[in-house]
């Protein structure tokens, strides 16, 4: 049982229909960017149904990658999901998460395995110095020339501070594409055994664009990185509300960028050794407004 009036919970709850596989799902606009549902939100709804079809609590999420097909409004949507191959210690599934009447949406596949025996490391670290999200600033702090409205996604659902970079709008040299930002959600998505929900980091790791920007500095056209895919590896339970989320771009040519990110949890009170709990690249476009 998953508690009752987390937003996280409510938006990414399934409804099983008559037809075997069938789901739907409602996308408030709370979790809206510019101008549709963050694709995190939408790629956990996926998962959710595909969960619920696999229906065993042995095998848990391990990796998952979604394809941006088309768009994904905000409101009542269709989850239709497909069992590839269900065994005994790791199962693949696929899910498509569209508007109602619309042809094509997300397109999700999930694999789930069991525990296994193997070796165990984490050759990858985060960056050293980074402050404590107390000390940061927030996305929400006012700007005095801020030229958009806040997003409801952020100005509601998950709460950034800036350990790591500049503002979009700050005069500065660019050099490296790279940022960290410390992450919350608003109302954290606990489950009862104290661990944050694993489908919502989904949500905090499908937020790459930032050290694209970083890299390139303030520009005099506005511009976006739409996602084009997400590969996700749920590596560790994360205990904490805050994540230090670690961005990096490595490429950018012929209109599109490559960019990863790693999740890391500092523990409750963030005194803990950094625990690598999430990893994740992306291929993402440029969108220019005239």
């Amino acid at each position: 049982m998953t508690p009752v009036g987390i937003p996280f919970f409510e938006t990414t709850s399934v409804r099983p229909t008559d037809s075997v596989g069938s789901y739907q799902a409602t996308i408030d606009e709370s979790w809206n960017l510019r101008p549709l549902p963050q694709g995190g939100i939408v790629t956990a709804i996926a998962l959710r149904a595909m969960s619920d079809a696999l229906d065993d609590p042995t095998q848990r999420l391990r990796t998952l990658h979604t394809a941006f097909i088309a768009q994904v409004a905000a409101g009542d949507v269709t989850v239709e999901v497909d069992q590839l191959r269900r065994g005994r210690t790791m199962s693949h599934l696929r899910a498509e998460v569209a508007n109602v009447g619309a042809n094509r949406g997300h397109l999700t596949t999930g694999v789930f395995g069991s525990t296994r025996v193997g070796f165990a490391f984490t050759d990858l670290a985060p960056p050293a110095n980074i402050p404590p999200p107390d000390d940061c600033p927030s996305f929400r702090d006012p700007a005095p020339d801020d030229a958009f409205d806040p997003m409801p996604f952020w100005d509601r659902r998950v709460e950034g501070r800036r350990a790591l970079g500049h503002r979009w709008d700050e005069d500065y040299v660019p050099d490296r594409a790279e940022t960290a930002t410390w992450y919350r959600f608003d109302d954290p998505p606990f489950l009862s055994d104290g661990t944050i929900d694993p489908l919502s980091l989904v949500v905090l790791i499908d937020t790459m664009p930032g050290a694209i920007g970083e890299k390139v500095g303030r520009q005099d056209r506005q511009w976006f990185s739409p996602s084009v895919d997400l590969s996700v590896h749920l590596l560790d339970d994360c205990r904490s509300p805050w994540v230090l989320a670690h961005n990096r771009a490595r490429h950018s040519g012929d209109g599109y960028a490559s960019v990863d990110m790693a999740l890391w949890d500092f523990g409750a009170d963030r005194a803990d050794a950094p625990r690598l709990v999430a990893y994740a690249t992306q291929l993402s476009l440029f969108s220019f407004l005239d």
